[in-house]
């Protein structure tokens, strides 16, 4: 049994001994929780499939590999590896298309080149900020997000160029 399993399975013993301890019926309280969970996940939905579908319309109709072309030239001008570009756009949106496109990335350069340590650095230290504030913020009912994108996507920035200075 390697740490990272016992890492998981400790927490997880601890909490069934403590329930049995306040003999509480684990599954039970699951289901209960899991009916709760239901309302909220049909609250989400609406945010979550426009937000999918946006992304998806642009992956098709061509408009994100337009987008990348237009971008190129000055992503090398100032010296930013340009297969890098996918995952800088889409990281925001979502975690899924990021990391099909970082396997992808690592396939055709590989893990240990510099752009393969890169976009696994900007992967790392970014969030999906949109699918995130959809999730978050839709499941409340808040509408307006106020700061909170803005200031996400600067963090990520950081982030970003951060990893990549690093890197």
């Amino acid at each position: 049994m390697n740490a990272l399993s016992v890492a998981l399975l400790v927490p997880i013993a601890a909490l069934f001994i403590y329930a049995l301890i306040k003999k509480v019926n684990v599954y039970k309280a699951f289901a209960a929780g899991a009916a709760d969970a239901l309302p909220q996940l049909i609250n989400v939905l609406p945010y979550l499939a426009a937000m999918l579908t946006a992304i998806e319309a642009l992956r098709s109709s061509g408009v994100l590999s337009y987008l990348i072309g237009f971008l190129r030239p000055a992503a090398l001008r100032v010296g930013l590896d340009p297969e890098l570009l996918p995952i800088l756009l889409l990281r925001p949106f979502s975690g899924s298309a990021t990391l099909a496109i970082l396997k992808d990335t690592l396939t055709n350069v590989g893990a240990d080149s510099a752009a393969g340590r890169a976009a696994s650095v900007v992967v790392g230290s970014t969030e999906t900020v949109f699918y995130t504030v959809a999730l978050y913020f839709g499941s409340v009912g808040v509408t307006k997000t106020r700061q909170a994108i803005p200031a996400a996507l600067i963090s990520g920035a950081v982030g970003v160029i951060v990893g990549l200075l690093l890197t």
